[in-house]
Parts: structure tokens; sequence; C-alpha cells
């Protein structure tokens, strides 16, 4: 039983795309950012060079994975619980991995990596992830109505995406190739009232039948009138048109509004996650 690490990303598709895609609900982080990796390259997530791992069980199966993109965490998939104690002492003896930024998982795992870490450690997010059980359309209405965007609104998408990103405590600049990228499939709908955009919402492509929505956003003056949940049964709609059978969402725990919304949509909790970076 051993963690294998590696930065070919080739290797690591060969070695656990099957276990991952197995799981892509559970695992729908590994395969959207291995996703956009591919597409965009090594550097699509950051300048850092992307790093990858799977566990191999006593049988010889590989049985969950993880990735890291800095300087985002790394991510850990669905994983037997001898690899988490594996793991949690990789952490500290494996040259590899002794410069990542912090850890996204299952929050059991998530904490016994903290105790393990040899390093101070907070939680910066719990996080609870959804998928969508039957889509259910709001009520009331907002006003308005959604719309595909287009490449003219890429100043606003870039303008919006940033503020997304400062409300979430990690301000950096949004990458134009990934809002071209959804673009170019549809990905990215703006819900309009009056001729004005008012909230927007994103979904991934379709891989391995299930697409996840997000980000979705709404700018504050803008708050308080159900277009976040009109953007985002519109995109969950369109997610379902493109081909997915499973629709999910992540939401940030401290935020019991965007949970209501969600629910009362139709979207049914699956499992909490934290993530968990350095004091």
């Amino acid at each position: 039983m051993t963690w294998t690490f590696t930065s070919d990303l080739a290797a690591y598709r060969a070695a656990a795309g099957p276990a991952v895609a197995a799981r892509p609900v559970s695992n729908t982080l590994l395969l959207t950012v291995t996703d956009g990796l591919e597409r965009r390259g090594p550097a699509a997530y950051g300048s850092g060079a992307p790093l990858f791992g799977w566990w191999t069980g006593a049988d010889g199966a590989v049985a969950g994975a993880l990735l890291c993109t800095p300087p985002f965490p790394m991510v850990l998939g669905v994983v037997p619980q001898e690899a988490v104690r594996a793991l949690g002492d990789a952490l500290v003896t494996e040259p590899l991995l002794a410069g990542i930024p912090g850890f996204n998982a299952r929050r059991p795992d998530a904490e016994a990596l903290a105790g393990a870490w040899g390093r101070p450690g907070r939680i910066a997010e719990d996080l609870r992830l959804y998928r969508l059980a039957g889509l259910v359309a709001p009520d009331p209405a907002p006003a308005g109505r959604a719309r595909p965007a287009t490449g003219a609104d890429l100043p606003l998408l870039r303008e919006w995406i940033e503020a997304f990103h400062v409300e979430l405590g990690i301000p950096r600049p949004a990458s134009e190739a990934s809002l071209r990228d959804r673009l170019s499939y549809g990905g990215t709908l703006l819900w309009e009232h009056a001729g004005t955009p008012v909230s927007l919402a994103s979904f991934s492509r379709p891989i391995g039948a299930a697409c996840r929505v997000g980000p979705v956003y709404t700018p504050p003056g803008e708050r308080g009138r159900r277009y976040a949940a009109g953007v985002t049964h519109a995109a969950s709609e369109a997610a379902y048109a493109a081909g997915a059978s499973e629709v999910l969402l992540f939401t940030d725990l401290a935020n019991p509004t965007s949970n209501g919304v969600y629910q009362r949509l139709g979207y049914t909790p699956v499992e909490d996650r934290a993530v968990v970076v350095p004091v």
C-alpha cells in the first residue's frame, strides 16, 4: 500500500483516471481541475507546477487520488482511511509535499491531516457539496431573465469574478483563458433585469456525466431580489441540457442564505469538506 507522487499529468491520468472517474460526484474537483489542465496547460490555475498523487491498495488497485495546483490547496478525493493516515505521514516526510499551501478534503480527512501536518493550520473554509435531486423553479420568480454571456461581456465577467475572489478572501486576477473557455460552450449565464446584468452563474463541462455549477455571484447592490436563485436555476437547466445527469455545487457553510437558496431549488447535501491553510 503506497502513495505515488508525480508532476506528470499523463502518468496521473493513466494510473488514477479510472478510479477518480468511478466516483464523479465526490471527485468532482479532481475531474474538473484535471480537465482544465488538459485544456489550458499546466499554468491553467497559476504559475506553480501542478502535483499529482494516487493511492495503491494492498490488492494493487488504485483506490483514490489527489492533486495540487499552487497557489491553491491540495485537493484530496475519496480515499480509504489507511490512505489518509499514510498521507499524513507523507506531509512530513515527502519532499514533493513540503511546500503545499494547504489541503481541501472531506471534513474528517481534513481534520486527520491537520493533526499530522506538523505545522500550525486553520480551517479557512467549511464547504458543503450538494447534488441536484430535482430542479424546482424559484417561487416567487425573480424579475428578469437569463441569457448566455458573450465575448462582449468579458470586462463585466472579469470584474465580477475578481470581486467574487475578494469576497472569498483569495484576491487574484480572473483568468481570461478560463472565462473564454466557459463562453465557448455556453457555460456562463447572466441574469438581466430591465436590460442590465444583475447576477451570473457558470457551470463546468459535463465530465463523467456530472456538471458543477459555480461560481454564482450577485453584486452587493443587487442582492435580496432573488436574482441568484433565478440564474442558478437557469444554469442548472443548462447543465442538464449540456448532457449532465448529475448537477453539483459547493456552498460555504458560513453563508446560510446561499445554502437556503440552493436547497429550495432542489439541491440536497452530499458531504462536507474543509479547506485547511497555514496559520
